[in-house]
């Protein structure tokens, strides 16, 4: 889900694709998905036993990766006999495996854990309604965001440049360059999750209490989430300072969406998987444990990265024209040069003081 997070939390693409045609496009095209799905799981329900938890997953990774690939045409604005040769196969897998069908996948498993745990609807024992739930809710999501990538990319062809793309390659590129404070931050993240829920698992009365994780893994890896924002800015101090000079407000932003939202939705995920694919009966401490684990390194990877992109393209804007930046070359070979904390302009270009904003206003 990090295209996700970078969609939404990047100021250049939050923007770019916020604008009203782009939102516009986004509601018709989400509306016809959510149709199509719903045909698609009565089909598939005539066809195949989608109330075996595999193979529904199976079945909503394939519409979601069809979903994913027609709504880029959209927002590419180009057609699909047109469209396969205008991009690489690295991007088309990309596009269709991760932020299609496994993506899809992903989304499946938390309507199916937010139904048994929210509201006790569960799909082991009433399969039809969660199941056609799951394939339309992870098509439309899938869809929404393929269309912003696609309109990314329309937006390329038209001469725009971005410094970051959303399909992980800045990530790999701040491993390479910064591996070290990525993994403590990784460490620390798995580290205080997975203490957390190591403690509640002690208590008889809400040790094996699944919401009471869920809470659990929600504060805690929303409150690291904001930590690794705030230690990846590259602003002079720790994250301790920068936090101490936030405004409250913007901390309490980035801590309520995209903090607690997704360290949320990751542990939802996870105890999806185990609860429907896996099943084996209730969950262990240790299994409570490792979940929240997951979903503290994950969100502290992920956040130290959005803050180290954020702070790079903070500074890249701050100090070069934007007509450099409208040339797709220089473009390019700036965010190459943004995969660490060291990376930014030449060393020859004063970078003046300013202040990191924690995040911007969410835009829906």
């Amino acid at each position: 889900m990090l295209h996700r997070l970078s969609l939404r939390v990047l100021p250049q693409l939050s923007l770019a694709v916020t604008e009203p045609d782009i939102r516009m496009r986004k509601r018709i095209v989400m509306f016809v998905v959510g149709l199509v799905a719903f045909a698609a799981y009565r089909v598939g329900k005539l066809l195949l036993p989608l109330s075996d938890p595999l193979i529904l997953l199976v079945f909503t990774g394939v519409v979601a990766a069809v979903m994913s690939g027609t709504s880029y045409a959209v927002g590419r604005r180009l057609p699909m006999g047109s469209l396969l040769s205008a991009e690489s196969p690295r991007r088309w897998v990309w596009l269709l495996g991760w932020t299609g069908a496994v993506y899809g996948m992903q989304l499946a498993l938390l309507v199916l854990s937010l139904l048994q745990l929210g509201v006790n609807y569960d799909f082991l024992a009433h399969p039809d309604g969660p199941a056609m739930m799951a394939v339309i809710i992870s098509s439309t999501a899938v869809s929404r965001d393929a269309v912003e990538i696609g309109h990314l990319r329309w937006r390329e062809s038209q001469g725009s440049s971005f410094l970051t793309f959303p399909d992980g390659g800045s990530l790999r590129g701040l491993v390479f360059r910064d591996g070290r404070a990525v993994l403590q931050w990784a460490l620390a993240g798995f580290t205080v999750c997975a203490a957390g829920a190591w403690l509640l698992g002690a208590f008889p009365a809400g040790g094996t209490s699944a919401l009471l994780h869920v809470l659990l893994a929600t504060l805690l890896g929303g409150s690291v989430a904001l930590c690794a924002y705030l230690g990846g800015l590259q602003a002079p101090g720790s994250w301790w300072d920068r936090w101490r000079q936030s405004r409250w407000l913007e901390l309490a932003k980035f801590w309520w969406w995209p903090g607690l939202a997704f360290a949320a939705t990751y542990f939802l995920v996870l105890y999806g998987f185990l609860e429907f694919i896996v099943q084996g009966g209730d969950r262990s401490a240790a299994q409570f444990a490792l979940m929240a684990g997951l979903t503290g390194g994950l969100m502290a990877v992920y956040c130290y990265y959005l803050g180290a992109r954020r702070s790079f393209e903070d500074r890249i804007h701050s100090t070069v024209p934007s007509s450099m930046l409208r040339c797709p070359f220089i473009t390019g070979l700036l965010g190459k040069q943004g995969g660490g904390r060291a990376a930014g302009p030449p060393d020859s270009v004063a970078l003046p003081e300013s202040r990191h904003p924690v995040v911007m206003e969410r835009v829906q």
